[in-house]
Formats: C-alpha cells, sequence, structure tokens
C-alpha cells in the first residue's frame, strides 16, 4: 500500500526514513479533496464540537441541579445555552452526518469520487470556518460597547433579542455570520450529493438498485435546498435591521417579530428532518446485515422517506400554536404535524419486521440501532402529544419539549451515530473497534439518557418552563433536576469510554479484513482502507446487494428482483 492511503497509524509503524514530515503531511490533507480524507474531516471536527457543546450542557446541568443555585451567573447561563444549541446542531449533528455521507455515498454507488470534488472541498472549510466565527465571539463579542462576549438569546435568535438594544456588542453579528457562512457549505455539500447519485452511479445501478443509504442521501440532499434557504434570508435581514436601518422585525417601526418565528421554524423543523433522516439510513444499512435478512419493504422505505421529506415542509408552525394563528391554521398544521408520523411509524415497523425470524447478531452497532428503535418510538410518540395545539398549549414553554427534543437528537440521531461508528469503522481504518469496551459504551450511555430525560418529562408536566437560569424550592422539581444531572456525569463517562475506544483501536485494534460484517453493499468489495481511487475497476451490479451476488453465485440475489 502506498504511503499517501496508509492512515495514520501505519505510518507511524514505519522506519523513520520513510516517515513524511508531519507538516507535509498536515498540508496533505488540507489541500485535499479525496472524499474519504473530507468525509473524515467532517466527523472529526463535529467530535471536535461535541466536547465543546458537551461541556457547555454539563455546567448548564450543575446549575439546575439544585433550587436557587449560584454555579453560573444568568447572563453566563443564557450564552451557554445559546452556544450549546447553536453548536449541537450546526457543527456537531450536521457536519458529522455529511462527513458520514461524504465517505460513504461515492463507494456504495462505485464512483470513484464525489462528482465536484472541489466544491467538496469548499464546502467543508465554509462549514468550518463558520463554527471557528462562532465561537471567535467569546474573544471578540464584546464590541464597542463592551457588553457580553457569546451570544446570549438562545439558539433560535428570537426578535427582538437580537435587536441593538437587547444585544449589544458583536456576538450577534458573529452568530449571523456563522451560520451565514456555513450555510453556503451546507448548500454545496447538498448540490455536490444529488449530482454524485444522479450522475456517478456504476453500471447497472438504477434507482431502484440503490442502496437505502444512498436514496436517503438523495432526499435529505435535497431538503437542504429549502431548508437552509429561509434561515440565509432571515439572517440578511437580521443584518439589514442591525446595521442598516431596516424594521423586519421592528413592531415599533411597522415589522413583525413573529416573522423572524416564521422564518427560523420553516428552517428548523425540516432540518430536524434532516438529521434524522440520515440515521434512518444507517439503520437501513445495520439492522439487515446483522439480522442476515434483506431490508423489508424496501420500495415501501423509500416512499415513506420521499413522504416524510414533503410532509416536513408544513408542519413548522407546531412551535407557534400560541402566537396569534387562526383557528383553520392550527387545524392544518396539527393535521400536517400529525400525518408525519405515519411514514415515520411505516419505517420503526419495516425495520422490526427485517429483524422478526432472523438470525440476529447482538454486536455493538446493532445494539445501538435497538436503543435507537425504542428511544425514536417514545421520542414519535411525546411528538404526537405536541402536535395538538391543545396539548401545547399546556407544555409548549415547559420542560417536557426540552425532553421531546433530546429525545429525537440524542435518544435518535447520536445512537444511530454510534452504531454507524462501530460498523464503518473497520472501513475506515482497517482496523476493529473494542467489543467490550463497546458494550460499556451503549449501556453506560442507556442508563445516562434516561436519567436525564425521563425526568425533564415530569418535570416539564408539573410545570417547570424552559429556558430558566433557578428556580424556587417548593415546586416539586428538584428531585428531578437532580436526577438529571446525575444522569449527564453516567453519559459523558459513556462518551470518555467511546473516545478511547476510538483512539485505542485505531492505534492497536484487530486488524479488520475487507469485510468483517458479512456484509452485502460495495463499500465492503474494496480494501479497509479503501485506496484513493476507490475501485481499481467500476464494479457492475444486478441486484440491490451486489456482495451477495459475489459471495453466493450460485443463488445469485437479482433472481429474486
Amino acid at each position: 500500500m502506498a504511503p499517501d492511503s496508509m492512515p495514520i497509524a501505519r505510518a507511524l509503524s514505519l522506519p523513520r526514513s520513510e516517515r513524511k514530515p508531519w507538516l507535509e503531511v498536515l498540508h496533505e490533507w488540507v489541500i485535499t479533496v479525496d472524499h474519504k480524507k473530507i468525509g473524515v474531516m467532517y466527523v472529526l471536527y463535529g467530535l471536535l464540537f461535541m466536547v465543546a457543546g458537551g461541556i457547555e450542557a454539563t455546567l448548564m446541568r450543575i446549575q439546575l441541579a439544585v433550587p436557587e443555585a449560584r454555579f453560573v451567573s444568568p447572563q453566563v447561563f443564557n450564552r451557554l445555552f445559546t452556544m450549546h444549541g447553536t453548536t449541537m446542531i450546526f457543527f456537531v449533528a450536521m457536519p458529522i452526518l455529511f462527513g458520514f455521507a461524504n465517505y460513504l455515498v461515492p463507494l456504495m454507488i462505485g464512483a470513484r469520487d464525489m462528482a465536484f470534488p472541489r466544491l467538496n472541498a469548499f464546502s467543508f472549510w465554509m462549514t468550518a470556518f463558520g463554527g471557528l466565527l462562532l465561537y471567535f465571539s467569546y474573544v471578540g463579542g464584546a464590541g464597542v460597547y463592551g457588553a457580553g462576549s457569546a451570544p446570549s438569546f438562545g439558539w433560535w435568535a428570537y426578535a427582538p433579542l437580537t435587536s441593538p438594544a437587547f444585544a449589544r456588542g458583536h456576538s450577534t453579528d458573529f452568530w449571523t455570520l456563522a451560520l451565514l457562512v456555513s450555510g453556503v457549505g451546507t448548500v454545496g455539500f447538498g448540490v455536490n450529493t444529488v449530482a454524485t447519485i444522479l450522475c456517478m452511479r456504476c453500471p447497472g445501478m438504477k434507482l431502484t438498485k440503490m442502496p437505502l443509504l444512498v436514496w436517503l442521501n438523495l432526499v435529505m440532499g435535497g431538503m437542504l435546498f429549502f431548508t437552509i434557504s429561509p434561515l440565509t434570508a432571515a439572517q440578511l435581514m437580521l443584518m439589514i435591521d442591525r446595521y442598516l436601518g431596516g424594521h423586519f422585525f421592528d413592531t415599533q417601526a411597522g415589522g413583525k417579530a413573529t416573522l423572524w418565528m416564521h422564518f427560523f421554524w420553516i428552517f428548523g423543523h425540516p432540518e430536524v428532518y434532516v438529521l434524522i433522516i440520515p440515521a434512518f439510513a444507517f439503520l437501513s444499512e445495520i439492522v439487515p446485515v446483522f439480522s442476515r435478512k434483506a431490508i423489508f419493504g424496501y420500495p415501501i422505505m423509500v416512499a415513506a422517506t420521499v413522504g416524510i421529506g414533503f410532509i416536513s415542509f408544513g408542519v413548522w408552525a407546531h412551535h407557534l400554536y400560541t402566537i396569534d394563528m387562526p383557528s383553520y391554521g392550527q387545524a392544518f398544521f396539527v393535521g400536517m404535524s400529525l400525518a408525519i408520523a405515519v411514514p415515520t411509524g411505516i419505517k420503526i415497523f419495516n425495520w422490526l419486521a427485517t429483524m422478526w425470524g432472523g438470525k440476529i447478531w447482538l454486536a455493538t452497532p446493532m445494539l445501538f440501532c435497538v436503543g435507537f428503535l425504542f428511544q425514536f418510538l417514545i421520542a414519535g410518540l411525546t411528538g404526537v402529544i405536541l402536535a395538538n395545539a391543545p396539548f401545547d398549549w399546556q407544555l409548549g414553554n415547559s420542560y417536557f419539549v426540552v425532553a421531546h427534543f433530546h429525545y429525537v437528537i440524542v435518544g435518535g440521531i447520536l445512537f444511530a451515530l454510534f452504531g454507524a461508528f462501530y460498523y464503518w469503522f473497520p472501513k475506515v481504518t482497517g482496523r476493529m473497534m473494542d467489543e467490550t469496551l463497546g458494550k460499556w459504551h451503549f449501556w453506560l450511555f442507556v442508563i445516562g439518557f434516561h436519567l436525564t430525560f425521563d425526568p425533564m418529562h415530569i418535570a416539564g408536566i408539573l410545570g417547570m418552563p424552559r429556558r430558566i437560569w433557578t428556580y424556587q424550592p417548593g415546586h416539586g422539581w428538584a428531585i428531578w433536576n437532580m436526577i438529571s444531572t446525575f444522569g449527564v456525569f453516567v453519559q459523558a463517562t459513556a462518551i470518555l469510554i467511546f473516545v478511547f475506544n476510538l483512539i485505542h483501536s485505531y492505534l492497536q485494534g484487530a486488524q479488520a479484513g475487507d469485510d468483517p460484517w458479512d456484509a452485502w453493499t460495495l463499500e465492503w468489495s474494496t480494501s479497509s482502507p479503501p485506496p484513493p481511487y476507490n475501485f481499481a475497476v467500476i464494479p457492475e451490479v444486478k441486484s440491490r446487494r451486489p456482495l451477495w451476488d459475489l459471495k453466493h453465485p450460485e443463488d445469485p440475489d437479482w433472481q429474486y428482483e
């Protein structure tokens, strides 16, 4: 294997005379247009920001552990709150999911790279620069007024909290520019993903024969065009309001504060599905392999995904039931919010049907997928509760919503991501992750997750409002907040085990071979890690499980299609 394609761990094992200078290696990664290296950089970038976002969340939970705490000031709490939400959505979940798509999609469709390699590199660096801009606010956000550092208006940035009267200094501008810049990278990634899937598939791979991961990322890439645009428009209007005398959101000058809310949630709720659809994609590849069965209902799974993509753009205003909205408007958004549960439920039943009667192998990737199924089911049920306007009037500004949202993001997306890490790590590095450490990671994270977020449902039903810095004793909230804070430290322990497992396995893990899971898609037909060109000869496929056809020529999968 050429040194250019070696993992760092193997390169370090070479004699010193054969090693490349580290500056030269760093330069190669900075200027690379290889989709695999860009995918790895997306993932590492997201993991770095996950540490920052996790620290911010831990500090907030310590503050809320007991009534009338003074661990951090109200101003610091608001900054932690804003930075945590912005970081986790824009600079953790999105980059990591984009990184997996970058790495896997060309390999799974038998291509040698993305359709536009330079645009791919540009998209990553724009996303990376956006995250750095956000955190530059800690040192450059005070501005001429000397007020504040990081933004403190909440990650949704409702007007008029972002107006100069309430957000002095430049922290708001750093936040706005960070999302504008990263949004350019996001749209570039979406364009590249759609073009790659539609134009770069290998011979024989019709749309009806694409792996489900590719199908779901195609839908996700298309959704990005329409989700980022409203947010970008709102950011530009905010900059005009702050610096050019505009009054889009200034109610005293004829503007409308709720206009920002509509623009933000036209982005914000489809964005949840932009994140969850790639998580669905991971399950759709992992569950069949570890059940030793083909996915149940492939056409229905594709149709359900497309349905989710369309319906997701009609649900945003269920975040706004308590503002001035006519009853027929509320009825429409209640109906749409309930309707989106149907294709989502179809997916859950299809995964369960795939497992039913299969020879289930409960390796670590499958454990995380099973955890996803249980927790995302609960997230969906609480989402149906909140979709009903009367329930939402009661619970919409309570910790019940915080619990629901984190059940989706952590209990759903993060569990699927961990499953994907354990499943595709051997392909990326050529080494297996440690199964014992993986199971410790899973069980501690499951326990910590439920200790953290289950009590929030109860605290919300008891009336604990969202977005509060502290609270008085005697409301019945203290015990639930103490349990939640304890759960955060259990989760943090699980994350430390995961990080140790990543590093230890990368340096000393057992050799994986090309196909350690006996899988069926094309990425497992090449070496681990793949060469820079992916495939020496572009493959030709006849079915949805091309590796099955190679391993079992006497019983090819295509004869059943």
